[in-house]
């Protein structure tokens, strides 16, 4: 009988899954795998839903201002979506305004950013996608949909783990 050497955990830098805790490494691997996958997921249903030519970002933030049919403020996108350079928004928010899919109010003085008919027809296009396309086959899996609730809430969880680490790691 053949001797099976044991391979350790599947991780993208073995160096990193050496210390005290090597499922985080796991961990991180698929959270790297998963992140990208998500974004070429979003590019290809928003050019599938008809709005070729997105970057992930665009559709992130243009499923934020369409949700709950309520217009938000810049500052609050960044917050929601987790991240800091409000620049980075601010050119999705112009880009998708310049498409149509997007427009600006004011009220006093906040500018307030909501969806278009088209933006929400967009929307409505792009859930018809995820429907027929992800959610069909993720359903085949079998998971409990309380299973995969509670894996998104450990992934919350642990962004805020990152994050604080993040702050220490910055001032050292």
């Amino acid at each position: 009988m053949e001797k099976t050497e044991k391979i350790g955990p599947i991780v993208s830098s073995a160096h990193l899954a050496d210390g005290a805790l090597p499922a985080l490494s796991e961990l991180e691997f698929g959270m790297i795998l998963a992140g990208h996958a998500f974004n070429r997921w979003m590019v290809h249903c928003m050019t599938a839903a008809g709005e070729p030519g997105l970057a992930s970002i665009d559709v992130l933030v243009l499923h934020s201002c369409n949700h709950r049919d309520r217009p938000k403020r810049l500052s609050d996108l960044c917050i929601v979506l987790g991240i800091e350079d409000t620049h980075v928004v601010g050119y999705a928010v112009k880009k998708l305004e310049k498409r149509g899919l997007l427009k600006s109010t004011r009220s006093g003085k906040e500018k307030l950013i909501g969806t278009t008919p088209k933006g929400v027809e967009v929307c409505l296009r792009y859930r018809s996608v995820r429907e027929a396309v992800l959610v069909q086959s993720v359903r085949g899996l079998g998971l409990d949909p309380q299973a995969v609730s509670n894996v998104a809430a450990t992934l919350r969880a642990l962004s805020g783990h990152y994050d604080q680490a993040a702050r220490a790691a910055a001032s050292i």
